[in-house]
């Protein structure tokens, strides 16, 4: 029949880069310059097909979706899986997912373009030029909230051409017409007959995928209903059953015959350089295999990790360098860096002409931000095995393809020598991007000759990730006639610390070379969310490249954990100076940005807002996060406070989201809760600190993070909409810190400009 063809052999990629070169001239060279064709993957079993590399549909009807991101408790798999089931028409019942490999057919070209900056006089500064960078080098980073970006579009055309392909097939056998066809709940459906999925896929696989894809007018979507949060949502999470008894695997969790397990010690902060050990205070103790000594860490090899850890200790590796820093060196190196900001800013961002109008009469705001680890819940850990010049990783890892290749590089191999199998970490907060550890584990692994996992102490993961930036941040505001800005300056010193990650995750550079790339650059991510959302026709933000002797990198919420801060303590001040409501205030001065006021409106009325009287601890902050032109997330968030035994306590924080069209309802507020909580620790735990180079605490009890007695009662709200869909996964960490300060100057009378906040 014509509605049955055979396949071309021109992949759908390939005719539209020709349609395009035909229409623009001049590409069809540029074509020879690109590969050709990026294989996926996702492999079915025998019996099952593939369908455009996303999709895997079994004779038992079970659809299988690839999962290119890491699933690090954020749920990304869940809503990819969604996205697919809707798209497809599959039976949720019947979907799963699987983690695949980096593979340049997902690629995250949105976070390519966000940090190409970082890849300065590699490529030329054009869309065209990242996005191949980002495929041939298979960048499937997961990072900023950029998922949904990336890989909703391409796993909704792939479901769409999968059921387009399933009705033809269920069409030729009743002879109907495909149009007269529905396909739902993994069935394709005319009239009284149907048709289950796993009974087609084999005549499915015949056909052409369509192009375009024929995509349903409605992508996956839940609506909030106000008021109604917690109410159960229509798709729950894929992993939370194994999450729930215990089964899930993580990278700590691999097991392989024969394999052996490795403890290390890293050099402190200024030291990071093996000097010397006593290996023979180890010899004898049974169940010790190795010892591995490297330039910049020594690591014990043992039957069980505990052998190896003790063995370490009765080494007492001693390391050497230019200095071990103390806290009172890095604090003055931030305090050098701050008085010579004037001299030393970059603008990187202007609105108005702000020259001349911050006077003697502005008001001028200093804060200070210390140091701040990430502390996941799950430590460094990976495991090794290589065999027949064949390197194989089991690791948790943002940036996979960037960890593959710095193993390789490690043991004298090339990137298709080794082979990384995704594990899902529990937790990172952005520490999964470094890969240091798949360094160390691959070449233990070449020393020892046997499978071997390395697991890094809480105390060496304090140690060797590069925790969040110090910041001196510096706020000018000029005030009209109305008490409102009318313009202000934001000043920030801070090491460029997206540089300096970039040149440990793009270049494989040690992390004294890669501050010393980035010393004295401008670094725009390091300022990012200066500009304040609110209605100020004069703003100006500038970054102060600050050199210290500490190598940081980026956390989650990245400088908007900050930045936020930053804005809404100062904006609460001046609402106070100007003897009105910070509610009202803030509303006056958001006449352009409507979204970020509603939210604004129905936090107060949610949190019971009744004006941040003294004394009631009632705070409020708003956020407005961006990625690209299109999709952008809101939240307003009402903090209340009060004392109790042992001090300050948080009662309650109600929060309302606009993040434009919700996937999952239910993993949208497991995100806003979780970001609330982190950007409640990071506001109330212990400063990060150093002592003779080692990072205190040094121990996840010693951070002063909130525990379940400490939580609050949370009250979360979404706004209904129907714009680009924004990640929530950051929103309630930016916005935490500045709601609960404004909350602990209306119970204290006192106002904080530093964070961890000081009363």
């Amino acid at each position: 029949m014509a509605r049955r063809k055979k396949l071309s052999g021109l992949s759908v990629s390939r005719r539209k880069l020709l349609v395009g070169a035909a229409a623009g001239g001049g590409l069809l060279i540029a074509w020879n310059l690109w590969p050709r064709k990026y294989a996926s993957p996702l492999v079915a079993r025998p019996g099952d097909e593939t369908f455009a590399g996303w999709l895997v549909i079994g004779r038992d009807g079970i659809v299988t979706i690839a999962q290119p991101q890491l699933e690090m408790g954020q749920g990304i798999g869940t809503v990819l899986a969604q996205i697919a089931a809707v798209e497809l028409g599959a039976d949720w019942r019947q979907v799963g997912i699987e983690p695949v490999p980096p593979s340049g057919m997902f690629a995250n070209l949105p976070l390519a373009g966000k940090w190409s900056y970082l890849l300065d006089g590699w490529l030329p500064d054009n869309d065209w030029s990242t996005g191949r960078f980002a495929r041939s080098n298979a960048f499937t980073a997961t990072a900023a909230g950029t998922s949904l970006a990336a890989y909703e579009l391409p796993l909704r055309e792939a479901a769409a051409s999968a059921r387009d392909m399933l009705t033809r097939a269920a069409a030729d056998r009743w002879d109907v017409e495909p149009e007269q066809c529905q396909v739902a709940q993994g069935f394709v459906i005319y009239g009284e007959q149907r048709v289950a999925f796993g009974d087609l896929v084999e005549d499915a696989v015949r056909y052409d995928p369509p192009d375009p894809a024929p995509l349903r007018p409605m992508p996956a979507f839940e609506q909030p209903i106000p008021g109604e949060a917690e109410a159960q949502g229509m798709y729950p999470r894929l992993d939370l059953p194994s999450k729930v008894d215990g089964s899930h695997l993580f990278a700590g969790d691999v097991r392989l015959p024969g394999m052996v397990y490795a403890s290390i010690r890293h050099g402190p902060a200024g030291l990071p350089e093996l000097l010397r050990f006593s290996e023979r205070k180890a010899a004898g103790m049974s169940g010790l295999v190795a010892v591995v000594r490297s330039k910049r860490w020594l690591a014990a090899v043992a039957e069980s990790w505990w052998i190896a850890d003790r063995a370490l200790a009765k080494m007492r590796p001693q390391f050497t360098g230019p200095g071990a820093l103390e806290q009172d060196r890095l604090e003055a190196q931030l305090e050098e860096a701050a008085n010579s900001s004037a001299q030393l800013a970059e603008r990187i961002e202007t609105m108005g002409d702000l020259d001349g109008l911050l006077g003697d009469t502005a008001i001028v705001r200093r804060f200070d931000i210390a140091p701040a680890s990430h502390a996941p819940l799950e430590t460094a850990s990976a495991t090794a095995r290589l065999a027949g010049g064949r390197l194989e990783l089991w690791m948790a890892a943002q940036a996979p393809e960037a960890a593959r290749d710095a193993a390789a590089q490690a043991v004298g191999l090339t990137n298709s020598d080794v082979v990384l199998y995704p594990m899902p970490a529990g937790g990172s907060f952005d520490a999964r991007l470094e890969k240091q550890h798949a360094i160390e584990v691959a070449q233990i692994a070449a020393e020892v000759g046997r499978p071997v996992q390395l697991t890094w102490s809480r105390a060496q993961d304090f140690q060797a990730v590069p925790p969040r930036a110090p910041v001196s941040g510096e706020i000018a505001a000029a005030i009209g006639a109305e008490g409102q800005p009318v313009a202000w300056r934001a000043r920030i010193v801070s090491p460029s610390w997206m540089r300096e990650a970039g040149h440990r995750l793009f270049r494989n550079h040690v992390p004294e070379a890669a501050q010393r790339q980035s010393a004295g650059l401008a670094d725009p991510l390091v300022v990012e969310g200066a500009v304040p959302p609110y209605n100020i026709p004069h703003v100006a933000v500038e970054h102060v490249p600050a050199t210290i002797s500490l190598p940081t990198g980026r956390m989650r919420g990245g400088a908007q954990g900050y930045t936020c801060f930053f804005t809404e303590c100062v904006v609460d001040e001046l609402a106070r100076a100007a003897g009105r409501d910070p509610f009202l205030y803030r509303m006056a001065m958001l006449g352009t940005a409507p979204r970020l006021a509603e939210a604004l409106r129905r936090a107060t009325r949610l949190g019971e807002w009744d004006g941040a009287q003294p004394g009631s601890g009632e705070g409020v902050a708003v956020a407005r996060m961006r990625l690209g032109e299109d999709a952008a997330g809101h939240i307003a968030c009402v903090a209340h406070l009060m004392r109790g035994e042992g001090g300050i306590k948080v009662r309650q924080l109600s929060a309302v989201v606009d993040i434009g069209r919700i996937v999952n309802l239910d993993i949208a507020r497991q995100q806003v809760e979780g970001g609330l909580l982190y950007g409640m620790g990071l506001a109330l735990g212990r400063p990060l600190g150093f002592e003779s180079g080692h990072p205190v605490p040094r121990t996840f009890g010693g951070m002063g993070l909130p525990g379940l007695a400490d939580t609050p009662d949370m009250r979360i709200d979404f706004v209904e909409s129907d714009a680009e869909p924004f990640d929530p996964g950051e929103l309630g960490v930016v916005v935490a810190a500045p709601a609960i300060a404004n909350a602990l100057f209306a119970l204290t009378g006192e106002r904080s400009y530093r964070l961890p906040l000081v009363p």
